[in-house]
């Protein structure tokens, strides 16, 4: 199928980024936002147990394909997961140092849950869990990089750089998991049922992990803190739903959602050899191109 209006070819590519984390991180690396930094903070700590849960079942999908272009973009696919996990376990490892309770916590309850899925459950079961995920993750990029001024202004550029890359290469690989699954199995019924079944799984763990580490915080039970939550939640799913409900359709193909231009803008600049990437400039993040960070 044609590429959408607004997208460039289809590639993939496996980028070694470096994020230099300063010193004196805090858990609340977006001081205006503290709420909005433990949902990203709680979402990071289940990424080095989803990821390689997905390259374990995409690679048991790869013993079952024959198609030349598919297996390049299941080991395309897998090389960018293995750096997104990688990074997101030195990044949680910050969080794990600032002493949170919580974070050896919910890193147990995630490992016992990947491993449980991939041990007990059928292939077909991972196999729509993959893509339910996938499919939700492009709407969650689309959603912060159309939102990326409000969210990540006032952030630390570092992680804030993290959590913009890794969504821009979960909107780059966005038909991987959707062309294994319509070559393996294809049914309509398990394609949406893997979705809803990974949406429920994954926001009820990172609410769990957010809730938890603002306990903690002492801010959880503050009516200024749960106002302030409720407000953030209410426009995310107001930018998501429309979104999500588009992969209800039959004949949702994530080939038809444009790429957004600031990612394409991302792309080219690390093709033309930008090294800076993994640290922009928040003051400018509202321009059409990603900026780095001043030296």
């Amino acid at each position: 199928m044609a590429q959408a209006e607004g997208t460039e070819p289809r590639s993939m590519t496996v980028r070694r980024m470096r994020f230099p984390y300063p010193e004196d991180l805090k858990a609340w690396w977006n001081p205006v936002r503290p709420e909005f930094s433990h949902i990203v903070n709680a979402a990071s700590l289940g990424m080095p147990y989803l990821e390689p849960y997905l390259i374990e079942t995409m690679r048991q999908a790869r013993a079952k394909i024959s198609d030349a272009q598919l297996l390049k973009d299941i080991d395309a696919y897998v090389g960018q997961e293995s750096t997104h996990f990688r990074q997101h376990q030195q990044f949680n490892k910050r969080l794990a140092d600032l002493g949170y309770r919580a974070v050896p916590r919910m890193e147990a309850l995630l490992k016992n849950d990947y491993a449980a899925f991939a041990r007990d459950r059928s292939f077909t079961f991972n196999l729509a869990y993959a893509e339910g995920f996938e499919a939700m993750a492009l709407t969650i990029g689309h959603m912060l990089v159309e939102d990326r001024d409000r969210l990540f202004r006032d952030g630390d550029p570092t992680v804030s750089s993290l959590i913009l890359w890794h969504f821009v290469e979960e909107i780059e690989h966005k038909c991987a998991t959707y062309d294994v699954f319509k070559a393996l199995d294809g049914r309509y019924v398990w394609r949406i049922y893997g979705l809803l079944y990974a949406m429920v799984h994954i926001m009820a763990r990172t609410r769990q992990g957010y809730r938890a580490m603002l306990v903690e915080d002492g801010v959880w039970y503050t009516w200024r803190s749960r106002l302030a939550l409720y407000r953030l939640l209410a426009r995310i799913f107001a930018k998501l739903t429309p979104r999500l409900l588009r992969i209800l359709k039959p004949s949702y193909d994530p080939r038809e959602v444009p790429d957004p231009p600031w990612v394409v803008a991302w792309w080219r600049q690390h093709r033309d050899g930008a090294d800076t990437l993994g640290e922009l400039d928040m003051t400018k993040l509202a321009e059409a191109a990603p900026v780095p960070h001043a030296a």
